[in-house]
C-alpha cells in the first residue's frame, strides 16, 4: 500500500501502543457518545443501516472520536479505508488517493478518504476533492476543530453533509474509564483507585484521548503499594501539569467569561481585558473564537473613532490563524489592549440599526430619479438620473442634494461622537451639511 495514506487497524495489540489507541472500538456498538447521530432512528445509524452515506465533515472538538467513527464506518460498510492528514498532505496525495480510488470502484469496492483537519487545506487542495467527491469515487469524510462554514470551500460544503460532534459527557467519560480498567490489556492487571474521578473527568473537558492520556500518565506516576495504586487529586493535577481552572468553554462559565472580557475592552480596562483573555486561553477557549469577537468589537464599540482597531483586530485574526498557540496569545494581547485603549464610539452600529427599523417600516421607498440609472434611450426618457449633480466637477468634490428617498429626505442615521477620529468626521460633515443636517456632538 502506498505510505501517502493508510488504514489503521481498529485496534491496537501492542502494549507499548498509548492507552487511547490500545482500547479504540472495535465496532460502532463500542462507540461511546454522540448519540444525536448514532442513537437508534438518529440520522447517521440510520443511512449506516441502509448501507450507504454522503460525503460529510465531522466538526466538533479534540478527542470526542472523529477519527474512530470514521474508521468504524469504514468497517461497517467493508469499504477502503484512506487516510490523510491535512497537516503533511497535498494535491499529490489527494490525487494518490483518488487514483486509488478508482482501482477500487472499477472493482466493485467503495472507498472513504478521511481527512483529518481538513481545514488546513488550501483552496487549491479542496478544490481537487470535488469532482471525486461529486462523482462518488470517493466518500469523503472530514475531520475539523474549525466552523466548516468559514474554514471550507462553499462547492466542497455544497456536497457534504455536516454533522456535529458534541464534547463527552460525565456519563460517557465515565463508561471509558471503566471500559479501560477492565480491558486494558495493562491496566486491567493492576489494582486501581482513583480517588477523584470527577477531576479527572473535568480536567479532560470532554476529551476522550485527554482522559485517557491522563489516566495513564497519572498511573506511570506512582508506585505500587500493597492497596495498589491510589491516583490522588495531587497525581492527576501532575499528570496533566496544571491545576484546574474554573472554565467550561460550552458552558455557563464560557459565556461569563467572554462576556466579562468584552466588557472589559469595550469598558477601556487593558488590563481586566488581558485578564479575561488569559483566563479563556488558559481555560482552553479556541484563539480564533477571541479573535473573532474582537473583530465584532472593534465596529461595534469602536468604529470610526479608530477605523484603525478593524484593520488591527482582523490582521490579529489572520495572524493566530497563521502561527496559532502558543505564540498567537501575544497577538491576541497586542489587538486587545491595542482595542481597549482606543477612542470608543457605537456611532457606525446605532446607524445601521436605525436604517433598518426604517427600511423594516417603509418598505420599498422608490430611488429618487436623479439617482436611478438609466441604461435605456427609454428610461433616460423618463427622466432617469436627470438632474443628477456629480459630485467632482464641484468645489471639494461635494455638492448639496439629496440621496434619500423623499420620504426620508431629513433622516440621520449616523451621528458621529467628538472622540479620535469620528470629531474629524463629525466636522467635516458638518460643514457639507450646513444647513440642511446638524452634526453638534
Amino acid at each position: 500500500m502506498s505510505d501517502l495514506f493508510f488504514r489503521e487497524s481498529p485496534q491496537s495489540s501492542s502494549t507499548k501502543a498509548p492507552l487511547a489507541e490500545r482500547i479504540r472500538p472495535k465496532t460502532l456498538k463500542e462507540f461511546v457518545g454522540q448519540k444525536h447521530l448514532l442513537g437508534s432512528g438518529k440520522p447517521l445509524q440510520v443511512l449506516l443501516d441502509r448501507g450507504a452515506i454522503p460525503s460529510m465533515i465531522f466538526w466538533g472538538p479534540p478527542g470526542v472520536g472523529k477519527t474512530t467513527l470514521a474508521r468504524l464506518i469504514a468497517d461497517r460498510l467493508e469499504s477502503d479505508f484512506l487516510q490523510l492528514s491535512a497537516v503533511s498532505s497535498g494535491v499529490k496525495e489527494v490525487r494518490a488517493a483518488i487514483g486509488r480510488a478508482e482501482k477500487n470502484r472499477r472493482v466493485g469496492k467503495s472507498t472513504i478518504l478521511f481527512i483529518d483537519e481538513i481545514h488546513r487545506f488550501n483552496k487549491a487542495q479542496q478544490d481537487a476533492l470535488l469532482h471525486s467527491v461529486e462523482e462518488g469515487v470517493i466518500t469523503l469524510i472530514g475531520a475539523t476543530t474549525e466552523n466548516p462554514s468559514f474554514e471550507v470551500i462553499s462547492p466542497l460544503l455544497s456536497r457534504c453533509q455536516i454533522y456535529v460532534l458534541e464534547p463527552l459527557g460525565k456519563d460517557e467519560l465515565d463508561a471509558i474509564l471503566d471500559h479501560a480498567l477492565k480491558t486494558d490489556p495493562v491496566l486491567s492487571k493492576k489494582k486501581i483507585n482513583i480517588v477523584d474521578r470527577d477531576f479527572l473527568m473535568l480536567l479532560s473537558g470532554g476529551d476522550a484521548r485527554k482522559l485517557l492520556n491522563g489516566l495513564e500518565t497519572s498511573v506511570n506516576l506512582v508506585r505500587t503499594t500493597p492497596e495498589g495504586i491510589v491516583i490522588t487529586k495531587a497525581i492527576i493535577e501532575e499528570a496533566f501539569q496544571r491545576k484546574y481552572s474554573l472554565y467550561d468553554k460550552s458552558g455557563e462559565q464560557h459565556y461569563d467569561t467572554i462576556s466579562a472580557f468584552i466588557k472589559s475592552v469595550r469598558g477601556s480596562d487593558p488590563d481586566a481585558a488581558v485578564y479575561w483573555m488569559a483566563r479563556m486561553l488558559d481555560g482552553g477557549e479556541d484563539p480564533k473564537f477571541i479573535a473573532r469577537r474582537m473583530i465584532i468589537l472593534a465596529s461595534e464599540d469602536i468604529g470610526n473613532a479608530d477605523p484603525f482597531a478593524l484593520t488591527l483586530a482582523t490582521a490579529g485574526f489572520t495572524a493566530v490563524d497563521y502561527i496559532g498557540m502558543p505564540e498567537g496569545r501575544i497577538v491576541l494581547s497586542q489587538v486587545a489592549t491595542y482595542l481597549a485603549s482606543a477612542p470608543k464610539s457605537n456611532a457606525a452600529y446605532l446607524a445601521v440599526e436605525k436604517a433598518l427599523e426604517d427600511v423594516k417600516k417603509l418598505p420599498n421607498l422608490s430611488v429618487p430619479l436623479h439617482l436611478r440609472n438609466a441604461p435605456t434611450k427609454l428610461m433616460e426618457e423618463l427622466g432617469y438620473g436627470k438632474q443628477y449633480k456629480y459630485s467632482h466637477d464641484f468645489q471639494g468634490h461635494f455638492v448639496d442634494q439629496q440621496y434619500l428617498p423623499d420620504n426620508l429626505k431629513d433622516r440621520q442615521y449616523y451621528l458621529p461622537t467628538d472622540l479620535g477620529k469620528e470629531k474629524e468626521i463629525r466636522e467635516r460633515l458638518g460643514l457639507w451639511w450646513k444647513g440642511r443636517k446638524r452634526y453638534e456632538p
